[in-house]
């Protein structure tokens, strides 16, 4: 293992040296304007010296607005300076083989190195602007980019009555992280214009605590769906990435949210299943606790469907997609149709419907966004309604799913 310190002093000198390179192109584009270079290195000191504050008097009971700032920040500057780094160093690499070419040939009037080509620090300034305003699209309006998704799936089992239910799901909320009452009141109305049959969410109402809900309470309340709320608990739901005074306070906060579901309406279903009926028919939904591979797995799907009719047609609401692929997709009962969040799709992505879908998040989750069949069995991954950590969304935006069941 790489002590920390050593960790810690590879990052700082990694730092430094996209920093160096991004200098370079600054400085052969404006040799002449001294401002430009201090505003540079002055930005970038200011940078880190923000970050040092804020890790000074990082909680991470209350994360609060100055880590989303310095989040926001980092990867403004990181990225972009990360794309400068590949260019100048291919252009380094070219100018030293150039440089031994010459050398050896006896060619060598500019010196061993040939000075830098305008040209490609202009190439890596125009290319590194483009992530730059990306994030910063993201961060200034990309958070709040609210959109509706849409599937319509089709069942040979579906009961008569419930062909054309409806369902709105929405997932990892993270209360904590919100700071736009009027963006977040409009998030709200458009799930309600949806006028599904039912609201279900996911899980991961709060980031930490449940005092991140509270200012959120009377916005979200007003959620309205004819047949009922239900929700179950995602990872950050715990408080398990806190420190706490005492286990009674951790208990005490969770009691804290289960008393917060009732008050937003909702139906909280923790390892246990309730049935929806329509007519002379009804479907079963399941709601189980948390259950990831790699993180807490307080999910019991044999407990929470122990008393299913194996036949009935079954919805699970179940936070990490990773249940899917481990247990559900192969489980004793079928459940037809899965419901889950927790990725986020890591709030950072390309999505051209019928061409591109990637985000980094799919190296840790084949099922990450969207839609999935497999073994008879669907999953939909909401790309989740809030954010964490990084206060914007680039690529993915914040999704409100509308899933309307047919009978086949």
């Amino acid at each position: 293992m790489i002590p920390v310190l050593l960790r810690i002093l590879i990052f700082l000198l990694f730092l430094g040296l996209i920093d160096w390179y991004s200098y370079q192109a600054f400085k052969t584009l404006f040799p002449t304007q001294t401002w430009v270079k201090v505003g540079f290195w002055l930005f970038s000191i200011a940078i880190y010296l923000f970050t040092i504050f804020v890790f000074m008097t990082f909680d991470r009971g209350s994360i609060g607005l100055n880590f989303g700032r310095l989040i926001s920040l980092l990867v403004l500057s990181i990225l972009p300076k990360l794309i400068i780094l590949a260019i100048l160093f291919g252009e380094d690499v070219l100018r030293f083989v150039t440089g031994i070419f010459q050398s050896v040939s006896g060619n060598d009037r500019e010196g061993f190195l040939p000075e830098r080509r305008k040209f490609i620090s202009q190439t890596a300034l125009v290319l590194s602007a483009i992530p730059f305003l990306g994030i910063l699209h993201g961060v200034l309006i990309g958070k709040y980019r609210y959109r509706v998704v849409n599937h319509t799936l089709e069942f040979d089992d579906l009961p008569e009555e419930f062909d054309g239910f409806t369902i709105t799901q929405i997932s990892d909320i993270h209360s904590g992280s919100f700071d736009n009452k009027k963006k977040l009141e409009y998030g709200v109305d458009l799930i309600n214009q949806q006028g599904s049959d039912v609201i279900l969410f996911t899980g991961d109402l709060v980031n930490n605590h449940a005092g991140e809900m509270e200012p959120w309470i009377d916005t979200f309340n007003k959620l309205k769906a004819p047949m009922g709320k239900f929700s179950i608990l995602g990872n950050h739901d715990y408080g398990d990435y806190m420190s706490w005074p005492s286990q009674e306070a951790k208990r005490a906060n969770l009691d804290r949210l289960y008393e917060i579901q009732k008050e937003l309406g909702f139906r909280l279903l923790r390892n246990e299943s309730v049935q929806i009926e329509k007519g002379n028919s009804s479907i079963d939904l399941i709601g189980v606790e948390n259950w990831g591979k790699g993180f807490a797995q307080h999910g019991d799907l044999p407990k929470a469907t122990a008393n299913l009719n194996e036949r009935s047609f079954k919805i699970l609401m179940s936070h990490d997609p990773s249940h899917f692929d481990e247990q559900v997709k192969s489980f004793s009962q079928f459940i037809h149709l899965t419901l889950s969040g927790h990725t986020h799709g890591m709030q950072f992505g390309i999505e051209i419907p019928g061409l591109i879908k990637w985000s980094p998040v799919s190296f840790r989750y084949p099922k990450w966004a969207g839609l999935y069949k497999e073994l008879g069995r669907y999953l939909h991954v909401n790309r989740g309604f809030g954010f964490l950590a990084f206060p914007g969304r680039v690529g993915i935006w914040p999704e409100i799913t509308v899933l309307e069941l047919r009978k086949k």
